[in-house]
C-alpha cells in the first residue's frame, strides 16, 4: 500500500476520532488481507506532526494516544468560539486533586491529614465522574481504605503523556503566588497561609458550561498545570486543645453566620 494513502488515512482518522488514537488502533484501521507494512503508521505520524510545525494545530501523543490539538501561541482566538462560562473548581477540589496526583496512591484519611478538615463526599464523587481519579486498590490496614490514583483520562485532559510530565514540587515553590502549604517529606516547618482569595493552580480547566463543583469552599479559577495546593489555615482562630478536623460543610456554615 502507497504511504502517502496510508498517511492520509492516519490523518483522517485522528481528525475524526472524538479521542486520541493509539498505534494499534490506526493499525485496526487496514485490514487483514491488506494490512499496511510494518511501521507505516509510525512515518505516517512522524510525517503528520513535521507538517504541523507551520500550522495553528498539533499532532502531540497523551497516555491513551494521539491526537490533533491547538497550539498555545493560537490558542486565545481560537477560545473565543466559546463563550460559554468556564468550569470553576473549588479550592478544596484543587487541593485534593493535586494531593492525589503528586502522592498517589493515597487514601482520604491520608488527603484529610494533610489538608486538616474531612474532605466532602462530594470533591471525591465530582472527580471520579470526569474520570480525572480512580480506586486503584486498598490499603493493608482496618477498614481497608481506599488507595487513589489519577487515570488516563486527567493525563490526557492535562496534556501529559505520564505523571513524570508533572512540574516537580521544587520549580512551582519558586513562584511565591503557588507557594506550596503542604508539609511534605523531609519538611519540618509549616509555611504562613496565603491571602484570601489567592488563585490556586490546578491545571488547564477546559472551557464549557458547566457549574461549580458540589463541594463547600470558594470557588477558583483553576491555572494550566494541577500543582499542589495550599491547605486550610486556623491561625486566626484561638488555639483549642485536640482539635477535631472540621468537615467542609461545617466549615461553610459557620463562616456565612459570622457574616
Amino acid at each position: 500500500m502507497d504511504q502517502n494513502l496510508i498517511t492520509r488515512i492516519v490523518e483522517a482518522a485522528l481528525l475524526a476520532a472524538n479521542q486520541p488514537l493509539t498505534p494499534a488502533q490506526l493499525n485496526g484501521l487496514f485490514p487483514e488481507d491488506q494490512p499496511a507494512p510494518a511501521g507505516a503508521v509510525a512515518q505516517a505520524i512522524e510525517t503528520l506532526q513535521a507538517a504541523c510545525a507551520d500550522r495553528g494545530v498539533e499532532l502531540v501523543e497523551l497516555a491513551s494516544g494521539f491526537r490533533y490539538q491547538v497550539k498555545a501561541d493560537v490558542h486565545p482566538w481560537v477560545a473565543r468560539m466559546w463563550t460559554e462560562r468556564q468550569t470553576r473548581y473549588t479550592r478544596a477540589t484543587l487541593e485534593t486533586l493535586a494531593l492525589i496526583a503528586y502522592r498517589q496512591p493515597i487514601t482520604r484519611g491520608e488527603i484529610e491529614q494533610v489538608r486538616g478538615v474531612a474532605v466532602s463526599s462530594n470533591i471525591i464523587k465530582s472527580l471520579e465522574e470526569r474520570e480525572w481519579i480512580r480506586v486503584v486498590g486498598h490499603r493493608d490496614v482496618p477498614g481497608k481504605p481506599a488507595l487513589f490514583g489519577t487515570t488516563k483520562g486527567f493525563l490526557d485532559y492535562f496534556g501529559l503523556k505520564r505523571l513524570d510530565e508533572l512540574p516537580p514540587l521544587s520549580e512551582l515553590k519558586e513562584i511565591g503566588e503557588l507557594e506550596p502549604q503542604f508539609q511534605f517529606d523531609g519538611e519540618q516547618e509549616r509555611k504562613p497561609a496565603p491571602a484570601a482569595g489567592e488563585a490556586i493552580a490546578a491545571g488547564g480547566i477546559g472551557h464549557g458550561g458547566d457549574a461549580a463543583e458540589p463541594d463547600t469552599e470558594t470557588p477558583v479559577d483553576g491555572d494550566p498545570i494541577p500543582v499542589d495546593a495550599h491547605t486550610e489555615t486556623e491561625a486566626d482562630q484561638p488555639v483549642e486543645p485536640e482539635p477535631q478536623p472540621k468537615d467542609d460543610d461545617a466549615e461553610l456554615a459557620s463562616s456565612e453566620q459570622e457574616k
